[in-house]
């Protein structure tokens, strides 16, 4: 018996605004990459600076549009799915790698004012989850769109 796990849970800011696009059959698609924090360690085992690693990530259908709807370039957010690895060849032949992670599922981190000091999740249910959607799920959560952040609890 073996074991397979690949399991991937990423929380950081969004590089640039997505942009969603459709493949040639009309399904949904996102490619985006994530900035997540690392410390570095120096040599003596003392804490350095932070460094951030750019992450590749794309997310497929209503997964995709979710995320095209609500986060833009600097949006905090967490992504759980899987690494996935690709190659191809190029237009001159060349031998191309690509390994980025596939979004199961997408969800807020911060409230929507992006106050810092405030601990609460935009969109939080009575039990401090955060709403996200998962491909596998059947119908998009219903969220409404607000023109303005006067009716909002928090």
């Amino acid at each position: 018996m073996s074991l397979n796990l690949n399991k991937v849970v990423l929380a950081g800011r969004i590089t640039a605004d997505p942009e969603l696009k459709q493949t040639p059959s009309g399904v949904s698609v996102l490619s985006f990459s994530i900035a997540v924090n690392r410390s570095y360690v120096s040599k003596n085992s003392e804490q350095g600076e932070r460094q951030a690693d750019f992450i590749n990530v794309v997310a497929w259908r209503q997964t995709a549009e979710f995320i095209s709807k609500y986060f833009r370039k600097g949006s905090a957010i967490c992504v759980t799915g899987s690494i996935q690895t690709r190659t191809w060849n190029d237009n001159n032949g060349n031998k191309r790698y690509a390994t980025e992670i596939v979004a199961d599922e997408a969800m807020f981190v911060e409230s929507r004012s992006n106050d810092s000091s405030s601990a609460q999740s935009f969109g939080t249910d009575a039990y401090g989850a955060a709403p996200s959607y998962s491909s596998n799920a059947g119908s998009a959560p219903n969220f409404e769109d607000h023109n303005t952040d006067d009716d909002l609890p928090f």
